[in-house]
């Protein structure tokens, strides 16, 4: 009994120690399709894009995601140019412009929430930095329509899965879906992993939120 106290207590600190310092074994870009994010509920976009734009980019452990770490520096309101390319590859669609220009409600939580949490090796700059030009390597919508999957249509998990593949060096990225309809899976958001540096893709833990069972077709909302 004392011994497996010992276990459970040294189990909690080392949770407790990757809260504080924010070690991880791999980052996961969340590309987010606003056709699908918007639909529901009613009005919840105040803008959006005709292709995928940036949710996070969220440090992970094998098991779980890190988040809320404490640690690192408060978030500084960004300015200019940093503004104009965020805009660009990280809308954020629940605001108005110059709301969200002003305030960053977006960009901000996620950094508290998950950017915190890779601090000693990017700082805020650095951390947004790299979830753009992350992004720049990729053209989902295109390497999608590449194979076929174009918005409106309905496809199995695999082929989505195998399509997104392709420009990930074969390494499984997490397909997150949503079920705005009864009995209809759609498409909501695509996550791609990266090791630490980003240097190289990663496998993805999977969400489990898709029928991986290709029993169903997934919507790509139109």
């Amino acid at each position: 009994m004392f011994k497996w106290r010992i276990v459970s207590a040294l189990i909690i600190l080392n949770f407790a120690l990757f809260k504080v310092y924010g070690e991880f074994d791999y980052l996961q870009l969340v590309l987010t399709w606003p056709a699908s994010f918007c639909y529901q509920p009613k009005d919840i976009c105040k803008r959006t894009v005709n292709n995928f734009t940036i949710h996070g980019l969220w440090p992970e452990k094998k098991g779980f995601r890190l988040e809320f770490c404490s640690g690192g520096t408060k978030y500084k309101i960004f300015e200019d140019n940093m503004v104009k390319d965020l805009e660009r590859h990280w809308l954020q669609m629940k605001f108005d412009e110059n709301y969200a220009k002003k305030h960053q409600p977006l960009w901000s939580y996620q950094y508290r929430k998950h950017g915190m949490c890779c601090y000693k090796l990017y700082n805020q700059n650095a951390y947004f930095l790299l979830a753009m030009r992350l992004k720049d390597k990729l053209d989902l919508l295109t390497t999608l329509r590449t194979h076929g999957i174009t918005p409106g249509t309905k496809h199995t998990f695999s082929e989505i899965q195998k399509a997104i593949k392709t420009v990930t060096n074969n390494k499984d990225p997490d397909l997150k879906c949503v079920e705005h309809i009864k009995g209809v899976k759609e498409l909501n958001e695509i996550g791609i992993c990266f090791n630490p540096a980003a240097d190289s893709f990663h496998d993805c833990r999977h969400s489990y939120t898709c029928d991986e069972t290709d029993s169903t077709k997934t919507l790509f909302r139109l």
